[in-house]
């Protein structure tokens, strides 16, 4: 199957955490500890019983919050003021991955199944912040998140973008189906020799799926490529 191209391209629309920078930063999981422990203390269970919780709501809700919000009836704010209050001074400037989004053509948007709060700080921490237009978080989401069609469906007409004419970017192939579907082209970002230590065997699912147009080990260099090829167009 061919895979389509950034020709057409008009917007850039990014997720955050492990996409933006390297999953082996540990900043994802400070957050997710403290998913752990809130659900251990929410149902006052054990931390190896929280585990099984968190990681079976996070399979098959998308996030370990909605599981818990459709489970058991937790109210979000709490829980997301909690698991976000983390430590983001792993993140430094990333003065080339500001370069190559300043050169790339078109709007920049973030689309995370976090907080405003929790992106704003990791734009800032990586000097990216001036490179985006806005964020679509997991409030602007009505609290659903990513994979859900009606999130993409939300984040497209809110901010107006032709799927057509944009490009999705994300650490998990299942968030990139519904993008594909919807005409975006999709890449990949799987940071190299990391992903195994920290993840889940079906995170690591889907890099040769039909709806992923493209995977890279390296954001910076795949955007740096890119942006050359675009400029012989």
């Amino acid at each position: 199957m061919q895979k389509r191209a950034f020709s057409r391209v008009e917007t850039w629309v990014f997720d955050l955490d492990n996409t933006l920078y390297p999953h082996h930063l540990n900043l994802w999981q400070q957050v997710d500890e403290r998913i752990r422990d809130y659900i251990a203390n929410f149902l006052n269970v054990t931390k190896d019983e929280a585990f099984r919780v968190q990681k079976d709501y996070y399979k098959r809700y998308g996030t370990s919050m909605r599981g818990l919000m459709t489970e058991h009836g937790m109210k979000p704010d709490d829980f997301l003021d909690f698991v976000h209050h983390i430590d983001h001074s792993p993140l430094e400037p990333n003065a080339a991955l500001g370069a190559a989004l300043e050169q790339l053509p078109g709007r920049k948007l973030i689309l995370t199944n976090g907080t405003r709060k929790h992106a704003d700080a990791v734009m800032q921490r990586l000097a990216v912040h001036t490179h985006f237009e806005d964020v679509f978080d997991i409030i602007a989401a009505e609290l659903e998140p990513k994979p859900s069609p009606r999130t993409y469906d939300k984040f497209l007409s809110t901010h107006g973008v032709d799927p057509a004419k944009a490009a999705m970017f994300e650490d998990l192939a299942r968030n990139l189906a519904v993008p594909y579907k919807l005409g975006m082209t999709t890449v990949l970002v799987v940071p190299d020799k990391t992903r195994e230590v920290f993840r889940e065997k079906w995170e690591l699912e889907g890099s040769d799926a039909d709806h992923v147009d493209h995977v890279t080990d390296n954001l910076v260099a795949f955007l740096e490529t890119l942006i050359a090829s675009l400029a012989k167009i």
